[in-house]
């Protein structure tokens, strides 16, 4: 069974930093594309950022570029979202999904495996 576990999110003032983990049961793990996600109250979900198989490409929204950083480790099966300078429109549940597609996708349709999703909540 395909569980993608999410960890990490809480409360921060706007500035900070927190880190995302997701815990991935896929087999062979390095065999998907890995991303992460949000969606605020009353918005649709949005792509945050992707990362390839072997974690050589990455890939950002504009709106985190610069701010966040994806990776993954392959031997231990997860993918983590380093999220500094955050601001208050990063609040959010985030959601760490994988993708079986060829390339790195952006959309939500291209993606096989969803988690449950950790709240990100920004202060002012």
């Amino acid at each position: 069974q395909v569980q993608l576990v999410e960890s990490g999110g809480g409360l921060v003032q706007a500035g900070g930093s927190l880190r995302l983990s997701c815990a991935a049961s896929i087999h062979p793990f390095s065999t998907y594309n890995m991303g992460w996600f949000r969606q605020a109250p009353g918005k649709e979900r949005e792509f945050v950022a992707a990362i390839s198989r072997s974690g050589g490409s990455t890939y950002y929204a504009d709106s985190v570029k610069g701010r966040f950083t994806i990776s993954r480790n392959n031997v231990k099966n997860t993918v983590n979202l380093q999220m500094n300078s955050l601001k208050p429109e990063d609040t959010a549940v985030y959601y760490c999904a994988a993708s079986a597609a060829v390339r790195i996708r952006t959309d939500t349709v291209a993606y096989d495996y969803w988690g449950q999703g950790t709240q990100v909540t920004v202060s002012p």
